[in-house]
């Protein structure tokens, strides 16, 4: 099987169930950022950070998918069976949020998203993981969506950031505070 089809190449795609829309539909713009946001997870992932870590991004990298494909379904094939999310993959970030909040300092300042390379990663993949949000946001307007997908997507933001702190703490490095001057 050949990786190019053609069948874009005048600027349309086929969303799953068979709809034909043009590639800068709100769909497309919202698993399109999910997609980006998984490739920088699976970045952070492949750096030295612990098992723990990975076993986490795992299971996120694969309820991204689970998310990409609910949002790319047109609704118009009652067979297709998709993946969801559910209150216990958010229940799940949480969890790990609080138990790596635990070992960090108290938060009394803006920090800056940098302070070490793999931190850096998980600061990017944050405001990735905004920008999709605000565009299931948007995507919301126009059509039904279930709002555990916009809680995922906020809950996945927090943890980003808290893991880009725990990176930090990890590897002794220092948070840097924003210098308002």
């Amino acid at each position: 099987m050949k990786i190019y089809t053609k069948k874009g190449d005048k600027g349309k795609t086929q969303l799953l169930g068979g709809s034909v829309v043009d590639k800068n539909h709100i769909k497309l713009e919202c698993y399109g950022t999910i997609d980006e946001l998984n490739s920088f997870i699976g970045n952070i992932y492949d750096q030295g950070i612990s098992v723990f870590h990975k076993e986490i991004l795992f299971k996120i990298q694969n309820q991204l998918f689970n998310l990409g494909s609910i949002i790319s379904f047109d609704w118009k094939k009652d067979k297709i069976q998709l993946p969801n999310i559910t209150i216990q993959n958010i229940k799940l970030i949480e969890k790990v949020i609080d138990k790596m909040e635990e070992e960090l300092p108290i938060l009394k300042a803006f920090i800056l998203p940098s302070g070490h390379h793999i931190a850096s990663k998980c600061h990017i993949a944050r405001t990735v993981c905004r920008r999709a949000e605000r565009n299931l946001v948007a995507l919301s307007q126009e059509e039904k969506i279930d709002n555990l997908h916009i809680q995922y997507l906020n809950r996945l933001s927090d943890y980003l950031f808290v893991l880009a702190r725990t990176i930090l703490k990890d590897n002794n490095a220092k948070e840097i505070e924003w210098q308002k001057d």
